[in-house]
């Protein structure tokens, strides 16, 4: 996977709450967030998934409300489908939101996430 001059990791929990995904979100250093990520530099957003489901989660890809906005570059996921890695030059100005998209071990169906967003903000 690439590595631009910034590197950032989130990591994406998934747990079961009543039977019910639930999604939740820890920075670099352990602490939960809303997942959001602020970029004022070009980074690599790299997203590392903990599957507390028991489900055989792996991420699948991202899908993006406004793929064309030119805010994320591209996306990269790993062979073994635990991490997810957003590429951002962070040439272009402005807020992208997407869901993470999941497969699982027990059936053909997509999980898809809540939406956090990417931020660019203006040099």
């Amino acid at each position: 996977m690439p590595n631009t001059q910034a590197t950032e990791l989130v990591k994406v929990v998934v747990s079961l709450v009543n039977g019910e995904p639930a999604f939740n979100y820890l920075n670099s250093e352990g602490q939960q967030y809303d997942g959001d990520v602020t970029v004022t530099q070009a980074e690599t957003i790299t997203y590392q998934l903990i599957d507390d489901t028991g489900r055989g989660l792996k991420f699948a890809g991202a899908g993006f409300l406004t793929p064309f906005d030119g805010v994320i570059d591209s996306i990269e996921v790993s062979p073994d489908g635990m991490q997810l890695q957003m590429i951002d030059t962070d040439q272009t100005p402005g807020t992208t939101k997407f869901q993470f998209i999941l497969t699982n071990s027990s059936n053909n169906l997509f999980l898809i996430s809540p939406d956090p967003e990417v931020i660019n903000e203006p040099k």
